[in-house]
Parts: C-alpha cells; sequence; structure tokens
C-alpha cells in the first residue's frame, strides 16, 4: 500500500476544502505492467496529484482525463504499452487510439480537460502508449465522494490493524433483478464487505456514510456471485481481478453473462519496532516511512528517545528494560530490529522477545555473530528452561541485514529493509546475502549441546555439595 498515507491525506483535505477529485485504481494488469491492482493515484481538479498508477507514462495522459471521463459515473478504461504506435509525418511517436475501448455518450463537462481531444478520440480511451512493455492496465476512475468509502475502510484498517477484504465490481454483463427495479444493474465501483458476509451471511456494500449497508432484496444471481468471490483465495497477493460466471444461466452457449471484480485484501501498514535510538537508527526510520511503514523507535536512555531526533517516526518513547509488557505490546505482528548498541538493552530485549517466538513476523539483533552468541548464552544461564529459546534463535536474523555492499548508517538501512521486505513477503532469497542465521540449525545444535553442558555441570555441582 505504497503512497497511500499521501492519498489519504490529500482525500481529507479535498473534501474539507470543497475541492472535487478523481482515484484512479488499477484493477487488472495483463502482460508486463510497473503497478499491480490495487494501485491508486488522487487528481485533484485544482491540480494537486499523489500516487502513482504505472512508472509515470501514464500519469499526464490520466490527470488530463479523469474528470472528463466520470462526468457520468465510474467506468474501467484500458490502456496498452506495446510496441504498435503511430508517427506523425515529422517523425514524433503519437499515441493510437485501439478499437477494443469502451463506448461513452458524448457530454460537455469537460472539467479538467485542455479540450485538445477532438470528436475521433472521445468515444475510445484504450491508448497505445508505444513503451514496448506489451502489457494492458486497467483502471477505474471514480470520484471522490463514490471512492470516499473505500479510503475510509483503508484508515480504519491502519487505525486497528485488523485486515479487511473487499470486493469492487468493474464490469458486468448480468442484470441483478430487485423487487423495485426488475432490470437494475448494480453500478460499476460499488463495493461488497467479503469478511461480513463470511461471519454473517449478510451481504453488505459499503457506503459513503462509513458503515457497512445490507443490501436489501438482493437477487440470486448477485447472491452467488459474491459467495463465489468469498470463497476465491488471494493466496499471497493482496489484490486480484476475477471473473464470476452466471450459474443461474441456462443456455449453455451464452459464455457473456458474467461479472467482473477486484477483490482486495486491504492489509495493515506494516510495523517496525526499533530497539535502539542512535544515530545509525536515522536512515532506517527514513527508508522505512519511504514504504509507508508505521515506525516506532524505543530507548531506555532520555537523551537519545526524542521526537525531535526522529521526527518522521510515528512513535518515540523512552521504554524501561524491565517493562515487558509494553516492549511485547509494541512489538506484536511487527518487525524487530534491536540496534541499541548496548549489551544491557540487548540482552534484556531479546530475552524477552526470544521467548516468545510467535509473537512478531522478524527478529534481527545489530553486531557481529559472536556477540549475538553471547548474549544468548547469558539469557540462557538465567532460565529454568534455556530450551525455550530455540524457536526464537531459529527465527532470530543476525548480524541485521542482508549483506549488499557499501558502508555507514545507509548502507546498514538498506541491507535491513531488503532482508525485512523478504521475510514479511515471504520471498526466499539467496543465503548468499545474508550473514544471518548462523545457518541457525546448526546453533541450535551448538546452543542444545551448550544448555546439556550447563544441566550436566549443574547436577555434578550438586552431587559434589551432597558429598561434602
Amino acid at each position: 500500500m505504497n503512497q497511500i498515507a499521501d492519498i489519504l491525506k490529500l482525500a481529507r483535505e479535498a473534501q474539507q476544502q470543497n475541492v472535487d477529485a478523481v482515484l484512479a485504481t488499477v484493477v487488472r494488469t495483463e502482460g508486463s505492467a510497473y503497478r499491480r491492482a490495487g494501485a491508486m493515484m488522487l487528481i485533484c481538479e485544482d491540480g494537486r496529484s499523489v500516487g502513482m498508477i504505472s512508472g509515470g507514462c501514464l500519469e499526464p495522459h490520466i490527470i488530463k482525463r479523469a474528470f472528463w471521463l466520470t462526468r457520468q459515473g465510474a467506468n474501467v478504461q484500458v490502456y496498452q504499452t506495446g510496441d504498435d504506435i503511430e508517427y506523425a509525418e515529422n517523425g514524433t511517436a503519437q499515441a493510437s487510439v485501439s478499437e477494443e475501448g469502451f463506448d461513452f455518450d458524448r457530454g460537455s463537462d469537460n472539467k479538467g480537460t485542455d479540450n485538445k481531444y477532438d470528436e475521433q478520440d472521445i468515444d475510445l480511451d484504450e491508448l497505445n502508449f508505444g513503451l514496448g512493455c506489451n502489457g494492458r492496465v486497467h483502471v477505474l476512475f471514480e470520484r471522490l465522494a463514490t471512492a470516499m468509502p473505500l479510503l475510509n475502510v483503508i484508515s480504519q484498517v491502519r487505525q486497528s490493524q485488523q485486515p479487511v477484504t473487499v470486493a469492487t465490481l468493474i464490469r458486468s454483463t448480468i442484470y441483478f433483478n430487485t423487487q423495485n427495479n426488475p432490470n437494475s444493474q448494480l453500478q460499476i465501483g460499488v463495493r461488497l464487505n467479503l469478511d461480513n458476509y463470511i461471519k454473517s451471511g449478510k451481504l453488505t456494500a459499503i457506503d459513503a456514510n462509513n458503515s457497512d449497508k445490507v443490501v436489501s432484496n438482493a437477487s440470486s444471481t448477485l447472491i452467488n456471485a459474491v459467495e463465489s468471490l468469498s470463497e476465491y483465495k488471494l493466496f499471497h497477493k493482496n489484490a486480484e481481478y476475477v471473473i464470476v460466471k452466471d450459474d443461474n444461466d441456462n443456455d449453455n452457449d451464452n459464455d457473456d453473462l458474467a461479472t467482473e471484480w477486484l477483490i482486495q485484501r486491504l492489509q495493515p501498514q506494516i510495523r517496525l519496532l526499533i530497539c535502539g535510538a542512535g544515530n545509525d537508527v536515522m536512515p532506517l526510520v527514513t527508508m522505512a516511512k519511504l514504504q509507508d511503514w508505521h515506525v516506532t523507535v524505543v530507548d531506555s536512555r532520555a537523551q537519545y528517545a526524542t521526537q525531535r531526533r526522529f521526527p518522521q517516526a510515528n512513535r518515540v518513547m523512552v521504554l524501561a528494560l524491565d517493562d515487558s509488557d509494553t516492549l511485547l505490546k509494541l512489538s506484536k505482528n511487527a518487525a524487530v530490529a534491536l540496534m541499541s548498541h548496548s549489551l544491557s538493552q540487548d540482552r534484556a530485549r531479546l530475552g524477552v522477545l526470544l521467548e516468545h517466538a510467535n509473537h512478531y513476523k522478524y527478529l534481527g539483533q545489530l553486531g557481529p555473530r559472536y556477540r549475538t552468541e553471547r548474549l544468548i548464552e547469558e539469557i540462557s544461564t538465567r532460565l529454568t528452561n534455556p530450551a525455550s529459546l530455540n524457536l526464537g534463535i531459529n527465527k532470530l536474523h543476525y548480524p541485521i541485514g542482508y549483506k549488499l555492499g557499501g558502508d555507514g548508517p545507509e548502507a546498514l538501512a538498506l541491507g535491513i529493509m531488503a532482508q525485512v521486505n523478504a521475510v514479511v513477503h515471504n520471498q526466499n532469497l539467496s543465503a548468499e546475502n545474508s550473514d544471518t542465521h548462523l545457518s541457525n540449525t546448526n546453533f541450535t545444535t551448538l546452543f542444545s549441546t551448550h544448555i546439556d553442558s550447563i544441566e550436566t555441570t549443574a547436577t555434578s555441582a550438586r552431587a559434589s555439595i551432597s558429598l561434602s
């Protein structure tokens, strides 16, 4: 959900200032595409815009056309990035209109455009931009009033840390018969809360009042479509284009009756907890915020843990070494980086976190391997059951970050960001880039042997005491 924070901020400002805007969302990609389904861009009528739906090639065209395209409501446009382009007599490359566009009625609302488009391209907006990527990007355009319910849900997800699954209708060839209107069609851009349907069996749409409105008199066709959507598995993707065929169609020769949807699993921000507030943490905070992560910095030293030193962080706080409850609360479902350069601080934090390995998504320890192993040994000697650390040791990355080359805090921050991204997104990268995990299986074996040695020594000592 990169750049989401900027989109949410501009949307709120536009609402407060009574400025209209258009939200452009990638709902489907074919072939090569710079951004995936779910990428968004917000265009205000006063010229402001944030977000990207491509590598920068589509944005100028979309900014010019956004308000004209949405003059009669939400709709989907298709843009090609292939090689087949036309050239003017002077040799200048030109975007060409495809024959596979969507039909629109001509209108007089040209708000937000420069009025340079003639009637030839008014009806079609599927353009070939001649970028050589050989892909197609399907984009949903909708005015802010229609899009705001989705943006409100995204804000709620970020605050509550609870994901929500939403299905957005992007095309339909089916009429959903209702009691009041036997030939009604759901509007493009309508959004349904799939989690509510799975939990309660109620069909609810996300409305402008920031609540889930029950869809009354829903047809069997719509219910069957939502049933199919609720059973769809996104696996590692957070957004995907889905076609649902009409099961009520008795004409086996008619394959055209279907609805097309974008299913999105709206995820909370990645949360990064940094234990340590030294100067080398500053570039890590900056890089994490560029990725729109939620960043918390803690340190037991009040002179280091100040908001003035880390103005970009969401939260900076002084955390006592014995405050395990707060540490566990902050680290829940987070990536944790231990970077205090203090043995006492790292020992206290690491001791708590190794015993709660299922609590966080990632754990990394700064410093050479022998230092971390020393800390683990010191922690284990204080426990009645040192084996309780094994799961945490297997999950621990040390030294923290990938070895990408370079020197200094910025290079360290880049390696940490790369490693956390890979772990959080379940990417299995080559171990050649990392000194982490002392082949953790080997260390766990050594650690277990060390525990046995400690227990044997303790048994001998007790026996010696008894004999004396």
